[in-house]
């Protein structure tokens, strides 16, 4: 952005009169909806095995190149009016207007434009804007604005809490207003005193702040089993170093492993069951707010020191690598709790006369004062991708002025959920433009995710966002005035806003695209900084990467926020239902880049659509692999490569990342506190982390050691039996089930005992050559010589469902619509042919009937099914009744117990779901990572931010 056009923009607006809004992507004279073709479409939604319609509009209008996901999703979540009524709506054009025309009206009345016909201009931008999908508002904004419902915009609040009852009760019902409206929250808790300090009134002890959770929890807990379709979505924040600290950190392990102690016990912790509500803390995301002191004292070996909330004096010493140690046991454990460096934080807040930033929203994007909210906004990246492959600097300007014009209109409009809230958000005016898409982006360009040239380009692009934004920002602080706060906060603000341009300044570009941006932001960064020092800033914040789950899907974008690309194979939706598996069509774009030939694009494309990755594709140079590294798979992204790339952005960005970095099953506990140390060091403001298949900490023991001192005790006499293989009968009961996942096909024959027992399993896969056949053929022997010798078919069940590898996606089974492999698959289906519903359920394996059924009736067998099982099916598990002896030993073991021994597999016994994602509610699609959170694919349901 050169100089002159500066000069040419900042010329069309003066101090109060109202700005110009220029036109760049309508033509003037024509409609936007006149330039695009439109067509009428069905949305239909079943229950994929009963067949039942569970939505269902027809003749809604979108345009043709909307996909049929995209026209769904906003369809069933975002269309408004009761549906069969002439209120509900039925096109995106009465969507768009909806919205738009609320932004238009309200910015032309608070002197936001300097003519009507400026805002008119205004209006047609957005829409287009909209429209062809370069950029979506958060889900509030589309369910209320422009409705008879109260006008919220804000996805994402931060509350407060002090130490007092009073505060504590308001802080239950502040948090219970907002799930009610299908938001999240967080808070810190460390106003709260610790369990160690006494009270002032009576000279008891205080309960501490973990007690208090308790009620959150609960409140959080009910509301979500009340009626709302996603969990009730928070976070806790607890400074590491409050007294309390080391409880806080446990608690959620703690927990988890009372859900299994207690389930094996026998205990009803089936989801809703009458015995789940003892168990606490589960519907919370955990955090604990680090200090640059302690993160040293980890480094040094030293100790640390816990500050009573009363008095501020020292009133314990730990060891800071032992606490540290233990959070990341914790997360080892359970995946909580994550880290925020509070520091750091604060080291970049615009505000800190107002107050310190103490917590952030549910997935840790937001961050800002107490009692504040943020509505959000992201831009599609691959919309500015040019087509001779470089980035579109000065669209991608123009698109961020528009949108910020936009946010900050909402807040003079929008409600809010409480009056501390809509104050403090109406006096800093916090916004949170972001993008998605980048994962496609930098495949597109034939750049790896974990390269230096991935992250340089990932870095310019963010800085270049902020700094248009901060400078419109300045420009409308001249038109309509900065915002309350920014007086008394001058000097703090254009500090960070310094930090920003030197960070900018500090980039060191691989390539001309890099050059290209980055040189575009440094010159917007030099126009923030002498706009600011003239005019002020309307915003206290305006940038962060949300997970943009639904809105993702709604700008069809095959990257969310700020992930890679998921895998190189997805599901395309037809018109009429069905689906078809294609390659993503950033991959033949990204070999293109990379020099190859269209018959060598057309080889790796098959390639990938018949293994799942590049791994000795046809032609495709081993050093090009990086490119095409995929969120899951055979060449999954390493996790310190995801921590790489969030801390290339993290210098440009207002607020943080919403980010879980996932790290294989075999991931140590020292690999989690790496992950956590190198986020301090590299400058991130929040981190978290998955471990898949996490487990549950080192069970407990009753033994006790043997006192060396004491006598030699006598011979033990020992009597061992050992299991006697029983062979199935000459002639024998078998079935034969043909079977695809994700296109590769197989077929599994099955035999069994007389009694009904599995004996045997015979696997052939299509298309396999001599090794692949002879692998199978000694794994199912191997499988099925364990059947014979008495091995529960449960046990192998547990064992090999859940293993993850290509090929996984779609089957052809009604009951098993989704596979992490072809293992998978397999042992899911015997366990539904050979096993009782109990074993099933124990499992957490349901056919799609009994699914439906709970859908409808909150219990997977109905009441007269349950009374007419035959006692001895009830008593099937009981021990004693299993193991059979003769004179040679036992025919068969005592049939082992399933029992999960990890916290992942325990939820799944729970509630039916997936290890690493949980089975949509609405329509029983596996859900898939993003960001904190989880989002479907099929119907656009999340399971937290949107």
């Amino acid at each position: 952005m050169t100089d002159t056009t500066y000069d040419q923009r900042t010329d069309l607006q003066s101090a109060g009169r109202g700005m110009t809004i220029e036109r760049v992507f309508t033509t003037e004279g024509v409609h936007p909806y006149d330039q695009v073709t439109w067509e009428l479409r069905d949305v239909v939604q079943t229950n994929w095995k009963t067949g039942e319609t569970v939505f269902e509009q027809h003749g809604v209008e979108f345009p043709d190149f909307w996909s049929v996901n995209a026209s769904t999703i906003v369809t069933t979540k975002y269309f408004r009016g009761a549906l069969g009524t002439p209120r509900r709506e039925a096109s995106l054009k009465t969507l768009i207007d909806r919205v738009v025309g609320k932004y238009r009206q309200t910015g032309l009345d608070n002197g936001y434009f300097a003519s009507e016909a400026d805002a008119g201009v205004f209006a047609d931008e957005l829409t287009w804007l909209l429209l062809h999908q370069y950029f979506s508002f958060n889900s509030p904004v589309w369910f209320n604005v422009g409705t008879e419902a109260p006008q919220q915009v804000s996805a994402c609040f931060i509350l407060s809490v002090d130490d007092s009852m009073e505060s504590i009760l308001n802080w239950y019902r502040e948090e219970g207003m907002i799930f009610k409206g299908g938001s999240g929250a967080g808070l810190n808790l460390s106003r709260i005193r610790s369990s160690k300090e006494l009270l002032r009134s009576s000279g008891g002890t205080a309960s501490g702040p973990v007690s208090f959770m308790r009620g959150a929890d609960a409140s959080a807990g009910t509301i979500k089993s009340g009626g709302a379709t996603r969990r009730a979505a928070k976070m806790v924040v607890l400074d590491v170093d409050h007294p309390d600290i080391e409880e806080f950190v446990e608690t959620k392990a703690r927990e988890e492993e009372k859900i299994r102690v207690l389930r094996d016990a026998g205990f009803d912790m089936d989801l809703g069951g009458r015995d789940i509500a003892s168990v606490q803390y589960q519907n919370a995301n955990n955090s604990v707010r680090v200090s640059d002191e302690f993160m040293q004292a980890v480094v040094d070996g030293g100790s640390f020191g816990l500050r009573a909330r009363t008095t501020g004096e020292v009133i314990d010493t730990v060891a800071a690598p032992e606490l540290f140690r233990k959070i990341a046991q914790a997360a080892w454990e359970c995946a909580d709790p994550g880290l925020q460096y509070d520091d750091t934080i604060n080291a970049w807040h615009t505000n800190p006369e107002s107050g310190r930033i103490t917590a952030s929203n549910p997935c840790s994007e937001y961050m800002s004062l107490d009692n504040s909210s943020c509505n959000l906004a992201s831009l599609n990246l691959m919309k500015f991708l040019r087509p001779d492959d470089t980035f579109d600097t000065a669209r991608f300007t123009k698109a961020v002025e528009l949108i910020i014009l936009a946010m900050d209109i909402s807040i003079t409009f929008a409600d809010f959920p409480t009056e501390p809230i809509a104050k403090t958000t109406r006096d800093y005016r916090q916004l949170g433009i972001g993008y998605a898409n980048l994962g496609a982006l930098l495949m597109a360009l034939g750049k790896g995710y974990d390269s230096e040239g991935g992250r340089a380009l990932a870095a310019a692009i963010t800085s270049l966002m902020t700094a248009v934004a901060y400078r419109r920002s300045a420009e409308l602080a001249a038109v309509v005035g900065p915002y309350t706060g920014y007086a008394r906060n001058a000097d703090a603000h254009q500090r960070v806003m310094r930090k920003h341009q030197t960070a900018n300044d500090d980039l060191r570009p691989l390539h001309s695209l890099d050059r290209e941006v980055r040189d575009a932001a440094g010159h917007e960064w030099e126009h923030v900084i002498e706009l600011g020092a003239h005019n002020g800033f309307r915003n206290a914040q305006a940038s962060l990467l949300a997970p943009t789950g639904t809105i993702g899907f709604m700008m069809d974008c095959d990257t969310t926020g700020i992930e890679p690309d998921f895998s190189l194979v997805k599901f395309k939706k037809l018109v009429g239902g069905s689906s078809m598996q294609i390659v993503n069509q950033t991959v033949p774009q990204a070999l293109k880049n990379l020099g190859y030939q269209p018959e060598q694009v057309e080889a790796v494309v098959a390639h990938i659509s018949e293994h799942g990755n590049v791994i000795d594709a046809p032609g495709l140079r081993p050093e090009h692999y990086e490119v095409f590294d995929t969120a899951m798979g055979a060449r999954a992204i390493k996790p310190m490569g995801h921590v790489r790339m969030m801390a290339a952005v993290q210098p440009f960005l207002s607020g943080a990342i919403s980010k879980t970095v996932n790290l294989p099953e075999s991931a140590s506990v020292d690999d989690i506190a790496d992950v956590y140390m190198e986020g301090w060091r590299l400058g991130l403001k929040a981190i978290a982390v998955y471990r898949d298949n996490c487990k549950v900490g080192q069970p407990l023991s009753d033994a006790k050691k043997v006192d060396e001192k004491a006598a030699t005790p006598e011979p033990e006499v020992r009597i061992e039996y050992r299991p006697r293989r029983q062979r199935l009968p000459k002639s024998r009961s078998g079935r034969t089930t043909s079977f695809s996942v994700a296109g590769a096909e197989g077929y599994m024959t099955s035999g069994s005992y007389d009694d009904g027992r599995l004996g045997e399993v015979f696997l052939k896969l299509g298309k396999q050559g001599s090794t692949l056949a002879g692998v199978m053929d000694a794994f199912s022997i191997a499988v099925s010589i364990g059947l014979q010798y008495g091995v529960p078919l449960e046990s192998f069940v547990q064992k090999f469902t859940n293993l993850k590898f290509e090929p996984a996606g779609m089957t052809d089974d009604p009951d098993i619509r989704i596979a992490q492999s072809i293992m998978d698959y397999i042992f899911r289906r015997l366990a539904l042919d050979y096993l009782s519903f109990d074993e099933r359920a124990e499992l957490g394996i349901y056919t799609a009937s009994e699914r439906a059924r709970y859908v409808e009736t909150g219990s997977y067998l109905s009441e007269e099914e349950a009374a007419e099982m035959p006692e001895s099916e009830q008593l099937k598990n009981d021990a004693g009744d299993d193991l059979r002896v003769d004179g040679a030993g036992p025919l068969q073991p005592v049939l082992i117990e399933a029992k999960p021994h990890t916290t992942a597999e325990l939820l799944e016994t729970m509630t039916g779901l997936a290890v690493d994602a949980p089975l949509c509610m609405t329509c029983g699609t596996k859900m898939r990572p993003s960001g904190s959170c989880y989002v479907c694919e099929g119907c656009g349901s999340t399971s937290g931010c949107s």
